[in-house]
């Protein structure tokens, strides 16, 4: 698994793919936690954007928190479906995924499903977040 970097995105590494995701949302971390679980075919960083970043501004944090981004080896930014494709092409068992999201006009569409779920987001994480609490309430009561 690669490890997580603590540090501004410009300054991290280009040496690899470098993940930038919002780790104070629940959806995100499931999702990232996924991945991180996998053994990637090429190095990647895993940098949590919600956590205070030195030399990160309040507005380049809530850039990077409200899409989901990559940056290339080659230090372009990626985001949304675009960086989803480029994240599943080094995932072994998302590959498949990755190259069909290549294919000519399917990234536009996985977009167009990406920017659907944005909307929705915010009420999947109240709802995420009120079943992590019911959860952790019922593993805190005590058992008879």
């Amino acid at each position: 698994m690669s490890e997580p970097v603590e540090h501004n995105p410009s300054q991290a590494s280009c040496d690899r793919l470098t993940v930038m995701f919002d780790g104070a949302c629940p959806l995100c971390r499931r999702e990232i936690g996924m991945y991180q679980s996998l053994e990637p075919l090429q190095a990647v960083q895993w940098l949590d954007v919600s956590e205070a970043q030195a030399g990160l501004t309040p507005e380049e944090q809530a850039r990077l928190m409200a899409r989901f981004h990559v940056r290339l080896t080659d230090s372009r930014m990626l985001s949304g479906a675009a960086a989803f494709v480029e994240l599943w092409l080094t995932m072994p068992g998302w590959r498949w995924l990755g190259r069909i999201g290549r294919l000519p006009g399917v990234t536009p569409l996985l977009e167009f499903a990406y920017r659907g779920f944005l909307h929705l987001r915010p009420y999947l994480q109240k709802a995420m977040r009120a079943a992590e609490a019911r959860r952790l309430r019922a593993h805190q009561q005590p058992r008879r």
